[in-house]
């Protein structure tokens, strides 16, 4: 069952979570340009609002404690494991802590800051050489950086669902897709044929069953 203590009301928690979540991923993505600062200010955003609801107010709880009192009358929903709503919408007895949505949630969120983290060094090595970022994450998805965000706001999402973060996601997934495209657009119109065949063979976000073929095209653009 779901700890009783209300530990809501906790603003310093708010920031200090918020301050190393933001913190952790700027040392994985490190932004330099004004899009990747949009990009990286927006995901900042997202958790924010997460953390908000997760030690500060329960925004959700409250819009939908009419509904989930009716529903589920021996849970105390404004305990603060009773925020893991997966698992108490399922009726997860034990710690949610060790629920299976929270440790899916922990794979999504290290595993998504690790493609960031990895694509990111890849990118970054391309482009002091002026060439094509065609290794690694990039032999199987054109935007592994963006991937990475989703993935991780995917699993918070799991873990602590929210009205706001789930309004918010949708719309983040649009401007990683149309930040996406501009970048392909500068991409294709600076290094040409060599792009073009580079986005023919490798998907842009879903990746496929396996990764491009070596030799298929040149490592010779940015992204």
């Amino acid at each position: 069952m779901p700890d009783d203590t209300s530990a809501y009301g906790l603003w310093f928690l708010v920031a200090i979570n918020s301050a190393i979540f933001i913190f952790f991923a700027f040392t994985f993505f490190r932004p330099r340009t004004r899009r990747d600062w949009r990009s990286f200010g927006a995901f900042s955003g997202f958790l924010v609002a997460l953390f908000a609801e997760m030690y500060g107010f329960p925004l959700t709880i409250y819009v939908l404690s009419g509904w989930l009192q009716t529903r589920y009358p021996n849970v105390n929903w404004f305990s603060h494991d009773a925020g893991h709503l997966l698992e108490m919408l399922l009726g997860w007895k034990a710690n949610p802590h060790s629920g299976p949505f929270h440790i899916l949630s922990f794979v999504f969120i290290g595993g998504g800051f690790v493609l960031i983290s990895v694509g990111w060094k890849i990118l970054y090595e391309a482009q002091r050489a002026h060439r094509l970022a065609t290794t690694g994450p990039y032999a199987y998805v054109r935007h592994p950086q963006y991937v990475g965000f989703i993935i991780v706001m995917l699993g918070f999402l799991l873990q602590w669902p929210t009205l706001l973060t789930l309004a918010m996601f949708p719309v983040l997934v649009f401007m990683y897709v149309r930040l996406a495209k501009t970048e392909e657009r500068e991409a294709l119109s600076e290094f040409g044929a060599a792009y073009e065949r580079y986005r023919h063979e490798v998907p842009g976000f879903i990746p496929g069953i396996g990764p491009r073929s070596k030799g298929s095209f040149p490592d010779a653009g940015r992204r």
